[in-house]
């Protein structure tokens, strides 16, 4: 199953929303969002910096994951970015595939 980084960042009415369910709370509704699109959750970390929650997660594809972040953004509790992540052995594959591309200016 694919997998995706989702990094999230609270508003301050999401933010409000972390200080009454906790951060155990929060991990719990993510993985029930997940679940309920056939996904599940391989690791949540809240972090200082850019973004307050970094997730990691297993979602059947990418028209899935989208529905994820609109579901998740259009809350209006945080702004997500999604990013597929690639297995080492996806990348061997993707070597491995003839490209037929012309950079810009080249002949």
């Amino acid at each position: 199953m694919p997998k995706f980084l989702v990094e999230a960042s609270y508003t301050p009415e999401g933010l409000k929303g972390l200080m009454k369910e906790g951060g155990t709370g929060r991990r719990e509704a993510i993985a029930a969002a997940a679940k309920s699109l056939g996904g599940k959750v391989e690791g949540m970390y809240f972090a200082f910096g850019k973004h307050d929650v970094v997730v990691i997660m297993d979602i059947p594809d990418n028209v899935t994951a989208a529905a994820m972040a609109l579901a998740v953004n259009a809350s209006g509790g945080a702004v997500t970015r999604t990013t597929t992540l690639l297995t080492p052995e996806e990348v061997d594959q993707a070597i491995k595939k003839t490209v037929k591309y012309r950079a810009p200016g080249k002949g």
